[in-house]
């Protein structure tokens, strides 16, 4: 976005978290988008970054977005550890079960089967049979 706009431009935001992960990256997109000559604008935050103290409000409002930013990533990693402790597998589901996969390099090793054939015997992609095959390794 940034290579392609320029003097006249407006860069709009619904929100001002929506275009950078920390101030510092904020600051450093409005001051790319200000030295292209173009405007930015947030239709939420309502604010004008020509004045001085819209720029003060400007940085007080990314700094809090980077705060909210944080709070939430430190509960997500409590939630996912106490989800742990709890015995919660996290993700989607295995491919093959434990028996399958036992059975799999069975008949990989009697040398019948491709790995083309395993996975549509299984009923799953190339990739989870070459993750068997590798950890049998």
């Amino acid at each position: 976005m940034l290579t392609k706009i320029g003097a006249g431009d407006t860069v709009v935001v619904y929100k001002l978290d929506r275009i950078a992960r920390s101030l510092k990256d904020l600051l450093i997109i409005i001051e790319r988008i200000e030295a292209c000559g173009a405007e930015f604008r947030s239709l939420t935050e309502h604010i004008d970054t020509r004045s001085p103290a819209g720029r003060m409000i400007f940085q007080i409002v990314g700094a809090f977005a980077e705060f909210e930013r944080e709070l939430i990533r430190e509960r997500t990693k409590v939630g996912m550890a106490a989800a742990a402790r709890r015995g919660v597998k996290m993700g989607r589901p295995t491919a093959m079960t434990q028996e399958q996969e036992a059975e799999c390099m069975r008949l990989w090793f009697s040398g019948n089967y491709t790995r083309t054939a395993l996975a549509k015997r299984y009923g799953t992609h190339l990739s989870s049979i070459e993750r068997v095959r590798a950890c049998a390794a």
